[in-house]
């Protein structure tokens, strides 16, 4: 494609990490001019106490709920017990829970697992309706919960289980770190400081607050927003799109269904 076609192209600024490469993809085929710049790094915690805790606490009889939030989390947390503990007997204990999964993802998991599934959070999946799936299914009070955590604790979900009179079990199983270069997201900054980003694409929370961290860092955060509010900004989903909003944006397109080809199709079409 020639310049004068490129420049016609609307300038679509991704921050997907480890699907980069599909993203770009996508913005091309539905015409646009893509900018990818990664976000996040997955790590996973390698000397887990947490997830060890939870196995013994869930062995003992001690855990009355297991709540699973991502179906990343579910396997990591599976693979990581593994190394000390057997796989079957480990599956049984969480059989003689009250298990809560929040999403499809999860669910599919757990199915895989063969392991009985009590309650599932409806769509749009956020912490708030798992509250309400709680509210209305599950008894609270008196009893020990563990929460599967994915990423950044949810605090705001703790502090209505405490509330309701629930003992909470933190699991973090893996955490959101920024890329081992940063250099792309640096950029990606420049130039939405400079106007040249249309369209901004967020498929995560952790990208959200990512990229605040490193405007932050770089001096920029207050500028940064003033300029992406300028953008218009699409969310892959519910959980996406209130990170956004907390951090002072609006969202003009919220996927729908919250898949990655919907939300690349449905923001280069509102244009």
């Amino acid at each position: 494609m020639n310049a004068a076609a490129n420049a016609n192209r609307p300038r679509v600024l991704s921050f997907e990490s480890r699907r980069a490469a599909e993203m770009r993809t996508l913005i091309e085929k539905h015409g646009g001019d893509a900018r990818v710049a990664p976000s996040m790094r997955e790590v996973p915690l390698g000397e887990n106490a947490a997830a060890f805790a939870f196995a013994d606490e869930l062995f003992a009889g001690r855990i009355d709920v297991v709540v699973f939030m991502t179906g990343v989390g579910a396997r990591t947390l599976l693979d990581t017990v593994e190394t000390r503990h057997d796989r079957r007997a480990f599956l049984d204990a969480l059989g003689r829970a009250e298990i809560v999964v929040r999403g499809p993802k999860p669910t599919a998991v757990l199915r895989e697992w063969g392991v009985r599934i009590d309650h599932r959070v409806p769509e749009p999946n956020t912490w708030r309706e798992l509250l309400a799936t709680l509210d209305e299914h599950v008894v609270v009070d008196g009893r020990m919960f563990a929460v599967q955590e994915y990423g950044q604790p949810n605090e705001e979900l703790y502090r209505a289980l405490a509330e309701r009179g629930a003992r909470v079990l933190r699991v973090p199983v893996y955490r959101w770190a920024l890329p081992e270069d940063v250099e792309p997201l640096r950029q990606a900054i420049r130039d939405t400081l400079a106007g040249v980003v249309e369209i901004m694409l967020f498929t995560s929370a952790e990208q959200v607050r990512n990229v605040l961290r490193v405007a932050e860092a770089e001096g920029q955060r207050d500028a940064w927003i003033a300029a992406a509010s300028k953008c218009r900004i699409a969310s892959i989903g519910p959980t996406c799109s209130e990170a956004i909003r907390e951090a002072g944006l609006p969202v003009h397109v919220e996927a729908s269904p919250p898949k990655m080809g919907h939300l690349v199709s449905q923001a280069l079409s509102s244009r």
